[in-house]
C-alpha cells in the first residue's frame, strides 16, 4: 500500500464512522499530498505500511494539523476547520501552507503512533463487566491491556443509559447513550476495588501535553468526543505502566488477589499485537484460567476487530470466564462505540 491509498483508504473509514470533514480532508491530501515537504520526506524513515494496519500516517497527519489548531498554533488552519466551513480551494491552500509552515512541529508530532482512548468503548466494557460479575459477585479486580491514557479504565465512573434503563452511577463524569439493538445486560453492579493498567507509551491525560495527544486524535467536525474526553480525563486516577504488555500480564495474573474477580480488559488494542505476543498473552491467560477457583475467578472481556477493515460491522465483545472456561459472544459494537448489537440473553 502506498502512502496515497493510506491516505485513500482512512477516507473511507472516516466516512463510515461518521466524518465527513476527515474523509474530505483526507481525500484532499491524497490528491494534493506535497510530496517534497519535510512531513513527507519524514515518513520516508518510518518503517512498516503507511496505512491502518501499519504505521498510521494518514491518521498521525490529521491529528497534527487538529492539534495545530487546538493550541492556535495556526489561527488560518482554524478558520477553515470545523466549526467553521470552507470551499474546498480554501481548505486545501490552509492545509498546505501549514504543513510548510509548522514542518518542524508535525515532523516531531508524526515520530509518534497514534494515540487513541475512545471513551465511548466503555459503554461495551461497562455491559461486559455485568455479565461477568452476575457470575462471580466479588469486587473487581481490573487490569487493561494497551490502556493508553487509561479512559476505559474508570468505566465505573459513567453511566450507560439505554432503552430508559441506567447502568452506573446517579452522577457520572460521562453518560454513555450508544444506539442499542438487542435485550438489556444483567444489573449486577460491579464495583471496581483495584485498577492498573499497561501501555508502550501511556498518556497522562490531567498533563497537558498529554490530553493535546489525545484531543488531537479526535475528529474536528465530533465536539461531542472531545467534550466527552476532557470529562472522563477529569476523573483518571488510575496507574498504568509503560511497558509490554504480556510481561507486565504475566506478573499482573500472578499477583490477583483471592477473594476477588480478576478483570482483564482490552478494546481495539489486541490487533496491535504482534503474532507471538498475541499467542503468548493468551497462553498466559488460559494457563491462570485452568488455575482459577470460585473465589479466585478470572475473566476476559475484549471489544476487538475480527476483519472488518471498514467499519461498517465493527468490533467484536467476547468474554471468557474461568473456571470452566466459558466463552460468551456479547455482541458487536461501532469501532467509537456509537452502536451496540448486544446478543447476549441473561434470561434465556
Amino acid at each position: 500500500m502506498t502512502l496515497i491509498d493510506a491516505f485513500r483508504q482512512q477516507a473511507v473509514s472516516c466516512e463510515a464512522l461518521g466524518s465527513p470533514f476527515m474523509a474530505r480532508l483526507l481525500t484532499m491530501l491524497a490528491q494534493e499530498w506535497p510530496a517534497d515537504s519535510a512531513l513527507a520526506k519524514s515518513f520516508e524513515t518510518i518503517p512498516g505500511e503507511p496505512g491502518p494496519s501499519g504505521a498510521s500516517l494518514p491518521l498521525r497527519t490529521c491529528a497534527g494539523l487538529h492539534a495545530l489548531v487546538l493550541t492556535r498554533r495556526a489561527p488560518a488552519l482554524a478558520a477553515v476547520y470545523p466549526p467553521h466551513t470552507a470551499e474546498d480551494a480554501d481548505l486545501r491552500d490552509a492545509v498546505l501552507a501549514a504543513i510548510k509552515d509548522h514542518a518542524k512541529f508535525l515532523v516531531n508530532w508524526c515520530k509518534s503512533p497514534p494515540q487513541t482512548n475512545e471513551v465511548r468503548r466503555s459503554a461495551a466494557m461497562i455491559a461486559g463487566a455485568q455479565v461477568a460479575v452476575a457470575s462471580y459477585r466479588l469486587p473487581i479486580h481490573l487490569s487493561e491491556l494497551g490502556a493508553s491514557g487509561g479512559l476505559n479504565m474508570m468505566w465505573d465512573h459513567y453511566a450507560l443509559e439505554i432503552k430508559g434503563t441506567r447502568f452506573g452511577p446517579q452522577m457520572p463524569a460521562v453518560t454513555l447513550t450508544p444506539e442499542w439493538s438487542g435485550p438489556l445486560p444483567p444489573a449486577a453492579n460491579p464495583r471496581i476495588v483495584a485498577r492498573e493498567g499497561v501501555d508502550l507509551n501511556p498518556l497522562d491525560p490531567q498533563h497537558g501535553d498529554d490530553l493535546l495527544r489525545l484531543t488531537a486524535y479526535l475528529w474536528p467536525d465530533q465536539p461531542d468526543r472531545l467534550a466527552m474526553t476532557r470529562a472522563a480525563a477529569s476523573v483518571m486516577t488510575a496507574p498504568i505502566a509503560k511497558g509490554d504488555a504480556i510481561d507486565w500480564l504475566a506478573r499482573r495474573l500472578a499477583s490477583a488477589p483471592q477473594g476477588h474477580l480478576h478483570l482483564i480488559q482490552h478494546s481495539i488494542a489486541w490487533q496491535y499485537f504482534s503474532k507471538a505476543a498475541q499467542a503468548r498473552g493468551r497462553a498466559l491467560i488460559e494457563g491462570a484460567g485452568a488455575r482459577a477457583k470460585r473465589d479466585r475467578p478470572l475473566a476476559w472481556l475484549s471489544m476487538e476487530t475480527d476483519g472488518d477493515t471498514t467499519g461498517g460491522r465493527g468490533a467484536a465483545i467476547t468474554l471468557r470466564i474461568w473456571p470452566g472456561d466459558i466463552t460468551v459472544v456479547l455482541g458487536r459494537a461501532d469501532f467509537h462505540g456509537r452502536w451496540i448489537d448486544w446478543a447476549y440473553d441473561s434470561a434465556g
